[in-house]
């Protein structure tokens, strides 16, 4: 029977044969040696009237919308739903935030997409490009403009809650997961021009970067804790996140917030490739389940780590719990259900961040009740029957880690790139 503690660590991602080794890539670091600082005025972008869509897509406008199982899931279960995805004009957040939408996470992905595939950023980016700004600052002047348009939208919530939600995230330059300093240096250049109380800066959770979470909270930084793929992992996440708010020095450590990013649909693709291989009946039918179990048990660790005297200590100086977070919640095999990594992994005091296809889904026929607690046991026997396969648990989140850096990391390049192309299009235009 799997514990929830005493998890070992991640293992190099050469130490098991159960599965195959990541693909090999060639990567090129590419970070701005000087980062430059800047703001912005709040300015959106669109007076178009509101759609009727209750999911929005960019520059998908939508109109006022009802009561929805979102707000049953934060009212009646404690759990926040957040929405994956930003995209310009950031009044698409409207129609979401009336639907019970409580927060936003971004990632070089989601920037990728919507900067390269929309005609809304090209009047800022013209004029950084003719104001002598390079590729990589005036990448970061338009993503900090939209993180600060949207932290503007959800700070209604943020003052409600108290700061217990309405948080917009942002995550540091990908090529930094293997840079302690340098990730703590762009946590706290982002915390700075960003200057909204309610953005998180998102940070991996890798080897290199664990120091620096707890680096970052003992400044005050609320953080994002994102790529999680492991429970042993997790437990050194929640470790730095303590051991951040205990090195600050604070005497109120109430503005500090922060949530931990447990992905889960990524566990189910690659664990299920093994189990297929394997092919014998017990395999194939332990499909579709590694995740929610793993969740369950993440479940089980963040109760017990944010307990006892330790914890409680924190909580007389106005500590919040670092809530857990669902992430990659979008179902990847379409012979499972489409609400497969939201509805059985409802909790309090936890974040469910849903892209489009997840969040639809949810609010067009998924339920509310507590889950993600509701078979212990079950999950318990789940993960060991796993591990008696010959799945390394280890393995799976450290090779998992890789290939989400190297996702994030591809993603950052191409916009790059893309970006490039548009000013040399925008100089040959002029001449």
């Amino acid at each position: 029977m799997a514990s929830i503690s005493n998890f070992s660590s991640q293992t190099p991602l050469n130490s098991s044969p159960i599965l195959p080794p990541p693909p090999a890539t060639t990567t090129i670091l590419r970070f701005p040696s000087k980062l430059p600082l800047f703001s912005h005025r709040f300015s959106l972008c669109s007076t178009a009237p509101l759609a009727a869509s209750l999911v929005v897509k960019c520059s998908q406008n939508g109109s006022h919308v009802k009561r929805t199982t979102l707000h049953d899931l934060y009212e009646k279960q404690g759990q926040s739903p957040w929405y994956d995805n930003l995209c310009r004009p950031v009044t698409d957040l409207l129609p979401l935030i009336e639907s019970g939408v409580r927060g936003v996470t971004s990632n070089p992905t989601i920037f990728q997409k919507a900067i390269s595939t929309s005609t809304a950023y090209n009047d800022q980016f013209m004029e950084l490009v003719q104001g002598g700004k390079d590729i990589e600052s005036a990448y970061w002047e338009l993503v900090v403009k939209d993180i600060q348009d949207a932290c503007r939208m959800f700070e209604p919530i943020y003052d409600e809650t108290d700061g217990g939600d309405g948080y917009v995230s942002v995550e540091v330059s990908p090529w930094l997961g293997d840079d302690t300093q340098g990730t703590i240096d762009a946590a706290k250049w982002l915390h700075k021009v960003v200057d909204r109380p309610n953005v998180h800066i998102k940070i991996p959770a890798t080897t290199a970067c664990v120091p620096s979470i707890k680096e970052v909270i003992s400044f005050g930084i609320s953080v994002n804790v994102t790529l999680i793929f492991s429970l042993s992992r997790y437990e050194a996440v929640i470790d730095a996140y303590l051991d951040g708010l205990e090195a600050s020095g604070l005497d109120d450590l109430s503005r500090i917030a922060s949530v931990a990013s447990f992905y889960v649909s990524r566990v189910d693709t690659l664990v299920d490739s093994t189990l297929e291989k394997i092919g014998t009946p017990e395999a194939l039918e332990l499909r579709g389940k590694a995740a929610n179990a793993q969740a369950a048990l993440a479940f089980q660790l963040y109760q017990k780590k944010f307990s006892g005297p330790r914890w409680e200590a924190l909580v007389k100086k106005g500590a919040k719990k670092q809530r857990l977070l669902w992430a990659s919640t979008n179902v990847k095999n379409p012979s499972y259900p489409d609400t497969l990594y939201v509805a059985p992994l409802v909790g309090p005091d936890t974040v469910s961040t849903m892209p489009d296809e997840a969040l639809q889904a949810f609010i067009d026929h998924g339920t509310v009740g507590r889950t993600i607690d509701s078979n212990v046991s079950e999950a318990e026997g789940i993960y060991s029957a796993l591990e008696k396969l010959g799945i390394d648990w280890s393995y799976v989140g450290s090779r998992l880690e890789v290939e989400g850096l190297v996702s994030f990391k591809t993603s950052f390049n191409s916009l790059l790139d893309n970006l490039q192309e548009k000013a040399n299009s925008m100089i040959l235009v002029s001449m």
